[in-house]
């Protein structure tokens, strides 16, 4: 059972250019096969991808702590989420939960998430606004909700890395 945040309300806030067109940047997040190389922190990888790009569509996207997460490896952490608004290749917006495969009762964390594409000639602007609902009473979603902030900056590093290749 999560709890909703009592207080102060847990907000991310993430701005990156991409040197790369708008239409790149969109399918990076719309597209299975592009999210796959790219989402989840470091050392994680992808092993479930799903996107219904519509709005009340279905995202569902796994990653998997690797090898090199030592203890952690093998480790899941579903997120499911269901789109609110697309504009296309302007922005994007989900309500999404994440969880501790096999502790979903007390390690989720409750999200809306909001990402921005603002097309600048030959790269993008890209703006990532998370704000946490609630977060499960768990140990593991207390620490996994205070590491959001590296892992999302992990993963926007690996969406520029990606989009150079």
């Amino acid at each position: 059972m999560s709890m909703p945040l009592l207080g102060k309300k847990k907000s991310l806030h993430f701005e990156r250019v991409y040197a790369a067109p708008v239409d790149a940047v969109w399918r990076a997040w719309t597209r299975p096969d592009d999210l796959r190389q790219w989402w989840g922190p470091e050392k994680t990888v992808v092993a479930e991808c799903e996107v219904d790009l519509r709005v009340g569509g279905r995202l569902y996207i796994v990653t998997v702590a690797s090898e090199a997460m030592g203890k952690y490896a093998g480790t899941r952490w579903p997120m499911e989420g269901t789109y609110t608004s697309i504009d296309e290749r302007r922005q994007l917006t989900y309500d999404a939960r994440q969880w501790t495969e096999g502790s979903a009762a007390t390690e989720t964390i409750q999200h809306s998430t909001e990402v921005t594409f603002i097309e600048q000639g030959p790269t993008t602007s890209l703006t990532l606004h998370i704000d946490v609902s609630s977060i499960g009473p768990g140990l593991k979603t207390k620490m996994a909700a205070f590491g959001m902030k590296w892992g999302y900056k992990s993963q926007l590093d690996s969406l520029e890395r990606y989009l150079a290749g």
